[in-house]
């Protein structure tokens, strides 16, 4: 979850930020046509397996998991969830996702609102289920080499709202969209490359854009822009009910302590998922195995 200050937060004006909430209330799980579609691609292409689905209590939650490449975890959970869970969870993203008014109210109107503690409050107040991924950006252009490791720095604002509301912290872990893409490049390799000098000739890289945050020269199905057709793994671990914690805000030794069990449970579940998958790749049809080469 990205927590702003608001000389940075692109709905830094109260009114706005009230604005944004006001319709983030207003919006109701999708149904109709596109969703249907939505779902049956998703299961064409990647062939989704849930588990640990009974560990999910009935009241609301926040589910907290580990962040895939290009965040393009969203495309495949979110059907999961309105499908096969019956679960609308709003999905919080970073500032620069809302900086262009008609990009935000498309996001809005799909259930994606700000990561601000304002607009978390307002819907755990109205008792919704959120969605958040704590590593952020940073998580979702990390290199090969950190593949399916938590990217999350001292990030601590996703515990302290959910212990303030005395919301239940439901840990997941995905398998499968890490690997999408292959690297042809790494996004810390690509300034000093001559790819990033061209770039930078053309102004479309400057030596204030941090190399951490820029994302890796992605290739994808057959050396296509297609991403390859993974077999995907959801996996939820044990929920952690923060319930005592209700109006209050833990120490930090305590916010530590949470955040722990929280980032224990997705790995837990990391490493089950990548053994369920190995132990089933027998099951994926020739086409699949050649088309993840």
């Amino acid at each position: 979850m990205a927590l702003f200050d608001k000389d940075n937060d692109p709905l830094g004006d109260e009114d706005a930020l009230q604005l944004h909430i006001k319709r983030a209330l207003a919006v109701k799980p999708p149904r109709g046509l596109t969703t249907e579609i939505s779902y049956r691609v998703i299961k064409r292409l990647f062939n989704p397996v849930i588990v640990g689905a009974e560990r999910i209590p009935r009241k609301p939650c926040l589910f907290v998991g580990n962040h895939s490449l290009f965040a393009l975890d969203g495309a495949v959970i979110t059907p999961l969830f309105l499908n096969e869970l019956n679960r609308f969870p709003r999905g919080m993203g970073d500032k620069f996702l809302f900086s262009n008014r008609n990009i935000a109210d498309y996001l809005v109107s799909n259930g994606l609102v700000m990561g601000h503690p304002e607009v978390c409050a307002a819907l755990m107040e109205d008792q919704q289920d959120l969605l958040v991924f704590p590593g952020g950006a940073y998580e979702a252009v990390k290199p090969a080499s950190k593949i399916y490791e938590l990217q999350w720095k001292e990030r601590y604002g996703f515990v302290k709202l959910a212990a303030k509301h005395g919301y239940t912290i439901m840990p997941f872990g995905l398998v499968g969209p890490d690997e999408f893409y292959d690297h042809l490049m790494e996004g810390q390799d690509l300034p000093d490359s001559a790819v990033g000098r061209l770039l930078t000739r053309l102004g479309l890289l400057n030596e204030d854009l941090r190399s951490d945050i820029l994302p890796p020269i992605p290739l994808g199905s057959l050396g296509t822009p297609f991403p390859k057709p993974q077999r995907c793994f959801l996996g939820f671990g044990k929920p952690i009910n923060l319930s005592r914690y209700k109006g209050k805000t833990p120490a930090k030794k305590t916010l530590q302590t949470i955040r722990g069990q929280v980032s224990s449970e997705i790995e837990a579940q990391l490493r089950q998922l990548l053994v369920t998958r190995e132990q089933q790749k027998g099951s994926d049809s020739l086409l699949r195995r050649f088309l993840t080469l």
